[in-house]
């Protein structure tokens, strides 16, 4: 497990507002020395706490206003199979193993209704697949975050620094 502080938690903070924000105004806006944030940001990295730097994409705008969960309930030893088969859905987004009724959840994203009812198809098509249920996402008030949690977690942790860290 990595252990995070403030300071990291602020940095990330400032990535995940600016993902392309440079080193010196890293710094700058952190109070701290360029070099302290580039090796805060080569220890995120190494430890694998950040995976990447990805723009954040807004489908709608490209003409993917369809968002849907699809719960799907999967015959026994099939998971493999059906997983290696959904990943060839361009309009799979992601797909999470999870406990219950239903063995995975999938969320997809479709230019409509019939490309919904198309993809649902193949879905279902797939060998090892029993049964599904879905559920359109009408909006999204609370989009994917990490930031709230990073905070939370780093609440009471100091800073690893000798003098104290006044975030901005």
């Amino acid at each position: 497990m990595f252990s995070l502080d403030r300071l990291d938690a602020a940095l990330l903070g400032e990535l995940t507002r600016n993902p392309r924000a440079g080193i010196v105004d890293l710094a700058a806006k952190l109070g701290v020395a360029r070099n302290t944030v580039q090796s805060r940001i080569k220890k995120l990295e190494e430890s694998g706490a950040v995976a990447g730097y990805r723009p954040v994409v807004d489908l709608p705008t490209l003409g993917v206003p369809l968002q849907a969960f699809i719960g799907a309930e999967l015959v026994q030893a099939r998971m493999g199979h059906v997983i290696a088969e959904l990943e060839r859905f361009p309009q799979v987004l992601e797909v999470h193993a999870t406990t219950g009724r239903e063995d995975l959840l999938i969320r997809m994203a479709a230019q409509s209704q019939e490309d919904l009812l198309k993809v649902l198809e193949r879905i279902h098509a797939i060998e090892g697949v029993a049964h599904t249920t879905t559920t359109l996402a009408l909006a999204t008030p609370v989009a994917y975050r990490t930031q709230p949690l990073v905070d939370h977690l780093t609440r009471d942790a100091g800073t690893g620094r000798s003098t104290s860290y006044q975030r901005s």
